[in-house]
């Protein structure tokens, strides 16, 4: 399960930036996830829990906002919305298609106290 490797990533992150930003506890932490992006974002969910005991992120929320694939159709010549890979084109349904966009995660906010 690569999603308790990617929380552990976050709280990471998530305490390096409450630092700099003279945090003593994180409340909510927002996370932008492409939706090409290979996350099981309830997965996610359970294992940020676990990982975020004993931290300032303790008990802290997780906000998850899931940012559309979009992939250049070789065949129409056009930028596409994918909900998922190995998709054909919803355009001409050609299956030569470059992902360019939905694989993106970032820790986007984080409010504390």
């Amino acid at each position: 399960m690569h999603e308790m490797s990617i929380a552990e990533s976050v709280l990471g992150i998530v305490e390096e930036s409450a630092r700099r930003e003279g945090l003593r506890r994180v409340r909510e932490v927002r996370l932008e996830i492409g939706r090409l992006a290979a996350v099981e974002t309830e997965a996610l969910r359970f294992c940020f829990d676990a990982v975020v005991r004993g931290s300032l992120a303790e008990g802290a929320a997780l906000a998850i906002e899931e940012t559309p694939g979009t992939a250049w159709c070789f065949g129409c010549s056009a930028t596409v919305s994918l909900s998922a890979r190995g998709e054909p084109c919803p355009r001409c349904g050609g299956t030569q298609l470059q992902v360019n966009g939905g694989t993106e995660m970032r820790v986007k906010e984080l409010f504390g106290a």
